[in-house]
């Protein structure tokens, strides 16, 4: 009964506002590379077989998009130092069941790999449909630095993370590997500061200093925080593990999908007000002092009186 118990939990504020960016949603206009980048195909057409693979692969393919200014390093950027720092984890001890660990990373690792490389070769039937938003956005390189970053995030972990602790298996002892699983949060967690350093340095000047004015996109940012996108995906995983094929397993199948694709919606689209939101571009593309944006909110604020 531990999946249909689960699956109740499922249906949630979160998932009605998913729905309803789902439907409302256009796919069409998320479109693959017009022609495929060798590099990246060769980079990404084997398979991975250990996380130092995987890690070296991440490492390159970072570099390589960084050279050809192409926004699909923003996220990488992110996932690389992510599995870098579990790597350590595992190698450090910090993990009842590094074994299991290890498969989890390069199963999780795998998935990524298989879904750029199928968005490469444009292959966007077999994109999932919340990376073809990351990746397709990415492309054109019309949105926030922040908003490339969480689009990744939001895919790998709210969509991907279930699936691979469906392959890995959550059992046996199902406890201690639900710890281990959420021992990967207090990592994480250390690695906040530094992510957004790195996306300043890289990508934006401006990215810290763009956290006081986002408004209602840090109230997105938190929906579909890694914590929470991470317990969610544990819960789908267990429905998925202890119904088998049932009604109830493609209720999990499609409540992930809507999630990942409504909440890449959301954070595509943030309630910001137009001209502010092309002010922060601005302060990430061009540099330009923080004192802009905030004549600008103070202007606003003088013309809404």
């Amino acid at each position: 009964m531990g999946g249909y118990t689960e699956a109740v939990r499922l249906v949630d504020a979160r998932t009605a506002r998913a729905i309803v960016e789902t439907v409302q949603g256009d796919l069409d206009r998320f479109d693959a590379p017009e022609q495929p980048d060798p590099t990246i195909i060769a980079l990404l057409e084997t398979p991975f077989d250990s996380v130092v693979e995987a890690a070296a692969h991440f490492d390159r393919l970072e570099r390589h998009l960084q050279a050809r200014e192409d926004r699909r390093a923003v996220f990488l950027t992110i996932y690389a130092r992510m599995t870098r720092a579990v790597h350590d984890g595992v190698e450090d001890g910090a993990f009842a069941d590094p074994e299991w660990m290890g498969r989890y990373l390069v199963t999780f690792a795998n998935y990524y790999r298989r879904t750029f490389l199928a968005f490469e070769r444009g292959h966007v039937e077999r994109v999932p449909d919340p990376w073809r938003i990351a990746f397709g956005t990415a492309i054109r390189g019309d949105a926030l630095v922040i908003q490339d970053a969480f689009l990744g995030v939001n895919a790998h972990i709210n969509y991907d993370l279930a699936l691979t602790l469906e392959d890995v298996g959550i059992d046996p002892d199902r406890p201690a590997k639900y710890a281990d699983h959420r021992a990967i949060n207090q990592i994480l967690a250390r690695l906040v500061d530094v992510q957004q350093e790195a996306l300043a340095e890289t990508y934006a000047a401006g990215v810290e200093d763009l956290d006081g004015v986002l408004g209602g996109f840090d109230e997105t940012a938190t929906l579909m925080s890694m914590t929470e996108g991470r317990e969610q995906a544990w819960r789908i995983a267990v429905i998925l593990t202890d119904v088998g094929l049932s009604p109830v397993n493609r209720f999990a199948h499609w409540v992930l999908r809507v999630t990942a694709t409504g909440g890449a919606y959301v954070l595509l689209g943030p309630q910001l007000d137009p001209a502010l939101l092309d002010t922060l571009r601005r302060v990430e593309q061009d540099g330009l002092a923080l004192d802009d944006v905030l004549d600008h909110v103070r202007n606003r604020l003088e013309d809404a009186r």
